[in-house]
């Protein structure tokens, strides 16, 4: 399984990029998981529900299987690493998409929109191995047009059969 992460600050259109990458990287015939990151306490369930009683009485993970979608819930673990996201993910996928995690040292993709008046992430982190942008930035390293997502998913294509 190969990781990348996409990192940038909120706004920049992280969301929007994976969206329109995931099916450019399947149309490449891999299979791919996303990872959604945030700082937010989130629940998808709701007190009163089974599910969420079920939870709530201790169990150390409860699935809410439906005819078309499954949810899984399970308290996070105290550390996020690399390994603690893959034990989730099985069978694993060819590739992870992680939307986040910036502080992985994994490979990673940042999305810069220099309208946002915000600094480039790339220069103080090494994994950052190309800048998806929407301007032309005077920097060293890899520039991917943000609003051409299939030249990205090129990239990645090509990154990921770099890398086997």
């Amino acid at each position: 399984m190969k990781t990348l992460c996409v990192v940038g600050y909120s706004g920049s259109g992280k969301t929007t990029l994976l969206c329109a990458l995931i099916p450019l990287l399947r149309g490449y015939g891999l299979k791919v998981a996303v990872v959604k990151s945030t700082h937010h306490d989130v629940d998808w369930d709701v007190p009163g529900k089974d599910s969420y009683r079920l939870r709530e009485a201790g169990a150390d993970a409860v699935l809410l299987q439906g005819p078309k979608h499954w949810f899984m819930s399970r308290p996070a673990p105290t550390e996020v690493s690399l390994e603690t996201i893959s034990a989730s993910l099985q069978p694993l996928p060819d590739l992870l998409l992680m939307e986040g995690n910036k502080a992985l040292a994994v490979p990673k993709i940042e999305v810069h929109r220099p309208s946002l008046g915000r600094p480039l992430l790339a220069a103080d982190d090494p994994c950052i191995m190309a800048v998806a942008t929407d301007s032309v930035l005077d920097i060293p390293g890899v520039q991917l047009d943000l609003n051409t997502p299939s030249a990205i998913a090129r990239f990645i294509r090509q990154w990921i059969k770099k890398e086997d």
